[in-house]
């Protein structure tokens, strides 16, 4: 499909140009926003093409570095190509590229850790400073200047709304049949002038089809014809189907106990292997006419759409392996009917979470006795990824539920330890702790309860003996016996790891 049937605009036409001319009409020091939400809907061509203008510039004595912000992580053909030029002063909300993640832990790239939900909200406020250019990939120009959205929402109705020049990324390799699929709503505001956001379902649309932008801060239209970046998920193995199994026969007893309908409410899940071995056990599971309200629609999604066990999915952006972007292409018009992509703003809305009442199932790196997740750092101080959407979730969602393997590094490592090296998740908001070894739940116990609960449901068996021996000491000689902690070696276990590699 050529790019004039795309681009039905015809003052977008005269504004056609290579991606290495676009490129050149970013300036050094400006703040970008990029479209792209967890591999899906970036820019392609834009940004290697910037990488390799700031190389030039760099090798001429000319020093050249962006401000890059976007929905999610990107791609290698984003973050990673910037990154490989030392081209990014600093980097929000969330990244997952390995060279970005090796420069933010050396202090060669600033990065801020945001909440997903903020982020639109806190470049309306001015927090963020200005926006000077925003590159978005998108499926389709209406003839009316209107834009379909390609694989992702994330944050590019706020970039097109705020930037002072854009760059359309025309890709022609998505699907046409992508248009409709999406809701953009126009009605958030600053305060004091917000109103609520009328949803009550998932599946409900409360917006438009399309993305508006003013023409007139259009500077540049780029083709391009490239796949998403899709990642191939691993088999469910037997330590992420316990880990299904044990959430699966919670959801169950819930039920029994009248405390979830028999469908039921809205699903969150989190994107990874663990999280598609849930979604393979809920497709095998007792519970029908299930939805879905959540950030990322991965493969696990696709198949309960396809058996009919989720009935609907609402999320800001596709995900998927290659083998499951070919099925949702070709069955694009099933899809479409039972799926809507939105703004991250409104994907996840603390109102809207907390008004459906979501179960909202996320990986963690570690825990420690009281319940306290830490999912964004190794050791204390080296950053992973960012905390993406897991904390709009898990504040406001009706269940809050925390999933790893007990054990990480061939077992060296122990995913429950005394205290957590970094809290992204304060025990306040952790209901439900999940390891192959069982579920823990900590609703209504006191600390040193949960304590208990977490060593002998959560801990792995090599490690249960010095937990319990940990807490019975911070019982006898901590200042406080609320949440008693040994403050000498509450960290120790992370500090034998840096210098042995082992916390055994």
């Amino acid at each position: 499909m050529s790019l004039a049937d795309r681009v039905l605009y015809p003052d977008f036409l005269s504004r056609i140009v290579t991606a290495d001319e676009a490129a050149a009409m970013i300036p050094a020091g400006a703040h970008v926003g990029m479209s792209g939400f967890t591999g899906a809907g970036y820019p392609k061509a834009v940004p290697q093409a910037l990488a390799r203008h700031i190389q030039q510039q760099n090798a001429q004595g000319k020093p050249f570095k962006i401000g890059l912000w976007t929905g999610a992580s990107t791609a290698p053909e984003l973050d990673g190509a910037l990154a490989q030029v030392d081209g990014i002063d600093m980097r929000l909300p969330y990244q997952s590229d390995p060279t970005c993640r090796k420069q933010i832990n050396a202090g060669q790239m600033q990065y801020v850790d945001i909440h997903l939900s903020h982020v639109a909200q806190f470049v309306w406020f001015g927090f963020l400073g200005k926006l000077d250019v925003a590159v978005v990939e998108v499926a389709g120009v209406l003839p009316d200047g209107r834009l379909i959205p390609s694989s992702s929402v994330g944050n590019n109705k706020t970039w097109l709304d705020q930037a002072d020049k854009i760059i359309l990324e025309v890709n022609t390799w998505h699907n046409p049949a992508l248009e409709g699929m999406h809701d953009i709503y126009y009605g958030t505001d600053v305060p004091p002038n917000r109103r609520p956001i009328q949803m009550t379902e998932p599946h409900q649309r409360i917006g438009e089809p399309y993305m508006r932008c003013d023409p007139s801060k259009v500077i540049a239209v780029v083709k391009t014809h490239q796949p998403d970046r899709n990642s191939v998920y691993a088999a469910p193995d037997d330590t992420s189907n316990r880990i299904a199994g044990h959430i699966i026969n919670f959801l169950q007893q819930e039920v029994k106990l009248g405390r979830l309908p028999a469908d039921l409410l809205p699903l969150q899940s989190g994107v990874g292997n663990i999280a598609n071995a849930v979604l393979a056990g809920l497709n095998a599971g007792p519970f029908e006419n299930l939805t879905a309200y959540t950030e990322v629609l991965q493969d696990g999604m696709l198949d309960m759409l396809r058996s009919g066990k989720l009935a609907s999915a609402s999320a800001t952006a596709l995900s998927l392996s290659p083998a499951a972007m070919q099925d949702f292409n070709d069955r694009i018009e099933f899809y479409k009917e039972r799926i809507v992509l939105r703004p991250q703003e409104i994907s996840n809305h603390p109102e809207l979470i907390r008004r459906m009442g979501l179960i909202a199932m996320n990986g963690m790196i570690e825990a420690d006795i009281y319940g306290n997740v830490n999912s964004t750092h190794i050791m204390g101080s080296a950053i992973m990824n960012g905390i993406g959407g897991s904390g709009d979730f898990a504040r406001n969602a009706y269940l809050s539920i925390f999933m790893t393997p007990s054990l990480a590094k061939d077992g060296a490592i122990s995913c429950i330890v005394p205290m957590a090296s970094h809290v992204d998740h304060t025990e306040h908001d952790v209901q439900i702790l999940v390891t192959e070894q069982g579920l823990a739940d900590l609703r209504g116990h006191s600390p040193t309860q949960r304590a208990e609960i977490i060593i002998e449901k959560c801990a792995h068996p090599d490690f249960r003996p010095a937990l319990r021996d940990y807490l019975a000491r911070a019982r006898k000689g901590a200042l406080g016996q609320h949440t008693p902690h040994l403050l000498g070696e509450a960290l120790s276990w992370h500090q034998k790891y840096v210098e042995t590699g082992s916390m055994r």
